[in-house]
């Protein structure tokens, strides 16, 4: 993935010569960068701000708040950006656990300058791609919530596949009140098939159908 304009990577090591190595190597390609001497630091620059990271380049050891505290904070928070740590000599079990807990990958050190550069391309498309199906999943979600809740029901079983006969006898009304709420449901959600509704539920929470 290429740099972009609006793509920020924060670099977070209490190394001030290898933060300063690794903001040189970023920007050199083209990456716009941020860089913080801790974890609180990080936090402090955030707080408040509306531009999420695209990526973070994390220090797996720091005083005070490790990368792995920076992490299970953001994660609780509902944030949690792109991570690619960076680990050293024996933290391959730390590295282990924060890949369980959602980092996109770990670089031991010494590393080589376009393993950083290839990682950090693949946290940033990773992290875009999470941003668009969350957009999907939030639109596809306030489209449903339109709905009444027998509006809902209705919509559920039609995109389960059931006929409009089917579906009556499983809510006990009639097959005419069926029909009203199909076209009611198609209208709202602005869908034009059982399958396009379907699609719709689906995108908004995976286990709908179930």
């Amino acid at each position: 993935m290429q740099p972009t304009d609006d793509a920020v990577i924060h670099v977070v090591d209490d190394d001030a010569a290898f933060r300063r190595s690794l903001v040189f190597l970023l920007e050199s390609v083209g990456w716009r960068v941020a860089s913080h001497a801790s974890a609180e630091d990080f936090l402090a620059t955030q707080a408040g701000s509306p531009e999420a990271p695209a990526c973070l380049v994390l220090d797996i050891r720091m005083p005070t708040m490790s990368g792995l505290e920076l992490q299970e904070r953001l994660r609780a928070g509902g944030t949690l950006p792109p991570i690619v740590f960076i680990t050293g000599h024996g933290d391959v079990e730390l590295a282990v656990q924060a890949m369980k807990h959602g980092a996109c990958d770990f670089l031991q050190k010494p590393f080589k300058d376009q393993a950083l550069l290839d990682a950090v391309a693949a946290a940033v498309r990773r992290g875009a791609e999470d941003r668009s199906r969350h957009a999907q999943r939030d639109e596809a979600k306030a489209r449903l919530a339109r709905l009444s809740p027998r509006e809902l029901e209705v919509a559920r079983l039609v995109a389960q596949g059931l006929p409009n006969k089917l579906v009556a006898r499983e809510l006990d009304i009639s097959e005419k009140t069926v029909h009203v709420h199909r076209q009611h449901v198609m209208e709202k959600t602005d869908t034009s098939s059982a399958a396009e509704l379907a699609r719709l539920m689906l995108r908004a929470d995976p286990a709908a159908l179930d």
